[in-house]
């Protein structure tokens, strides 16, 4: 095991991307991206060109060849980022999205139980874990309780880090966060990129919901920071568990933040269509309270919502081309 080699599913999305850009500022830092595509126009966007970086063609939910890899690379540090990652794609394939979110997890932790339970593991989950609370703002302590298919994903996930914590004694951080948006992101099906786009092209937004839901939106490279600030703690300290909220200090509902990207590109005359069909299947309010990650690491959210909003819609209008 090495402590500098460091795996990270997932790393083709928005999130892996800027937690990778962090890592190789760190030169002995060997980062291992593992992903089930090797399409070259990926790799072309992560704009990154370092010999520490290394693609790998792979599936975390094949235990086998996973379990190899890290035993051969001798990976000493694991960042889990991938997933299914969208409600609505949850909720049209729940198996799928079972045995990615749920059993490959089980395969990463079965495999570091297996080599080594010194092992650091950084599992993203997210502000779904908790389901719908009545509570105004969610602590961690909060307990876990999806409805949805999305939702118990992650919390049966995150559930399942805690138990081989305290069963087999691995080293566990899990980072709960609220929307994450930025440059570089590909996937339309998400509101701030389907947003964007459809501004730009002078398209009508499609809202699924009913646009009156409540959430936090982070700038990703707010969340990166994040992450590699609880490696940082995992690798100098002994404890077994953190479990930190990544929330923002803007709560705003869906239609507020559709409102502000369209002011910001002055198209403001492109009203949302809103479709309503998957409202019933969402979390109607949720907020993260992050004072713990704030007091015991000294993170907090840097960027705010206007300044990250125009450095990401600057991406997009450069890159439109790639949105066809």
């Amino acid at each position: 095991m090495n402590i500098k080699n460091i795996l990270v599913t997932g790393g083709f999305g928005i999130l892996g991307r800027s937690v990778i850009k962090q890592l190789l500022l760190d030169k002995k830092n060997k980062v291992f991206l593992l992903d089930r595509s090797s399409n070259k126009k990926k790799i072309s966007t992560l704009k990154l060109k370092s010999k520490n970086l290394k693609v790998i063609r792979g599936d975390f939910k094949k235990y086998k060849a996973l379990f190899k890899l890290m035993k051969n690379k001798k990976i000493g540090t694991v960042f889990h980022l991938g997933a299914v990652t969208q409600v609505i794609d949850a909720y049209k394939s729940p198996i799928e999205t079972f045995e990615c979110n749920i059993d490959g997890t089980i395969n990463i932790l079965e495999a570091i139980r297996n080599l080594n339970k010194n092992i650091v593991f950084i599992y993203s989950s997210s502000d779904k874990a908790y389901g719908e609370l009545k509570e105004k703002e969610y602590f961690e302590d909060h307990q876990l309780k999806g409805d949805f298919p999305y939702d118990v994903s992650k919390s049966a996930s995150d559930l399942v880090c805690q138990s081989y914590v305290k069963t087999y004694g691995l080293r566990v951080g899990i980072i709960r966060s609220g929307n994450i948006y930025g440059p570089g992101d590909y996937n339309m099906n998400r509101l701030v990129p389907h947003v964007i786009i459809s501004s730009l092209k002078n398209k009508k937004s499609i809202l699924r919901s009913n646009g009156k839901l409540i959430r936090d939106y982070i700038y990703v490279d707010d969340v990166s920071r994040a992450y590699v600030l609880l490696m940082k703690e995992m690798l100098k300290k002994k404890k077994k568990l953190y479990i930190y909220n990544l929330g923002s200090k803007e709560n705003l509902t869906v239609l507020q933040l559709v409102k502000l990207i369209v002011q910001k590109i002055k198209n403001n005359a492109l009203k949302p269509k809103i479709l309503d069909n998957t409202t019933r299947i969402e979390i109607k309010r949720q907020k993260l309270n992050y004072s713990k990650i704030n007091r015991e690491l000294g993170w907090k959210p840097l960027w705010t919502l206007g300044k990250a909003l125009e450095v990401t819609i600057d991406w997009y209008k450069n890159n439109l081309k790639l949105f066809k």
